[in-house]
């Protein structure tokens, strides 16, 4: 028998964003250890719009992941995202689970985004900013709400729907909520900034890092594609450092990279506090992993989920 577990059923469990945090710093650990051998994301870009990628981890579990965005999908009535998650036992290669993998996506996307904001985002930050206001605005507020004083958002988006959705959120969370005008008055309002447009290298970048303030952090979950050179940051990290570095299309120059989460997490990156620091990422297998595995486990601890077979 197979557990299934739907978006829907992975957001019933409500697993708090501190989990995930802490889920995917134990998993780091782990990869450090030689207990986890995750393998870099492969994605395709195809045209139009399109955007495929999977990923795979092996640890106490095997877990691969497929997504594909799709910009059309809203106008047939369906997710920009769509994709799959499956869980075997890594001894035997036997199924355990298949998953949704929205919701995996949105909230380890925003987990990854808080391990690097533990350490590189002034903690008394009041103010977010979101350059892009869909699933990862939300999932991203989640989390910074847990971690952070904050009081009020800032929106910048072209989807009118969704920055309504993300305005109710903000309000039901008890935070004021701006709409700005262009992207340089975004990014000056803002101790923390998150970008996530729609990945298309056919966007000419139009958020430029001298409009943040010298404390600011920004999560730049569109692999920097709406940004100009990032030369004016203090201290950047990515991901993972051998995923970067050995990508067909790197987000940015090797010499700008200070280190990735790892080395963050282990104390090797030196931070430059008097310029802005930034957090820019491709998602990596390790983040699916950490999220899919502690699904699992509290699916089974609790009876979530439906079993099949």
């Amino acid at each position: 028998m197979v557990l299934y577990l739907p978006d829907e059923a992975l957001e019933a469990m409500d697993i708090a964003p501190s989990r995930l945090v802490d889920a995917i710093e134990g998993a780091l650990k782990d990869k450090a250890g030689g207990r986890l051998h995750v393998t870099p994301k492969s994605a395709l870009l195809p045209g139009d719009g399109l955007y495929m990628m999977s990923t795979l981890a092996v640890g106490e579990f095997t877990v691969v992941k497929q997504v594909t965005v799709s910009p059309d999908n809203p106008a047939r009535g369906l997710p920009a995202i769509t994709g799959a998650i499956m869980v075997l036992d890594a001894e035997t290669g036997l199924l355990r689970a298949v998953m949704g993998a929205n919701w995996i996506t949105a909230h380890r996307t925003a987990a990854l985004s808080a391990v690097a904001a533990r350490r590189l985002a002034d903690p008394a930050s009041e103010v977010v900013a979101f350059v892009g206001c869909g699933v990862q605005a939300r999932s991203h507020l989640r989390a910074f709400r847990e971690l952070f004083p904050l009081k009020e958002v800032v929106a910048f988006g072209r989807g009118a729907a969704n920055v309504e959705k993300l305005a109710a959120y903000a309000k039901e969370l008890g935070l004021e909520f701006h709409r700005a005008e262009n992207a340089e008055d975004t990014l000056r309002a803002a101790d923390i900034v998150v970008s996530s447009v729609t990945l298309d290298y056919a966007i000419d970048p139009f958020l430029k890092a001298e409009w943040l303030k010298p404390n600011a952090f920004a999560a730049i979950t569109d692999l920097c594609i709406p940004w100009h050179p990032l030369s004016a940051m203090g201290t950047v990290i990515v991901d993972d450092m051998e995923q970067e570095t050995t990508a067909e299309k790197p987000m940015l120059p090797r010499d700008q990279i200070a280190g990735d989460l790892l080395d963050l997490l282990e104390g090797r990156v030196a931070t430059d506090l008097s310029r802005p620091r930034a957090f820019a990422f491709r998602g990596i297998a390790l983040g699916d992993y950490a999220a899919a595995a502690l699904a699992l486990k509290q699916a089974e601890a609790t009876g979530a989920g439906q079993r099949i077979g």
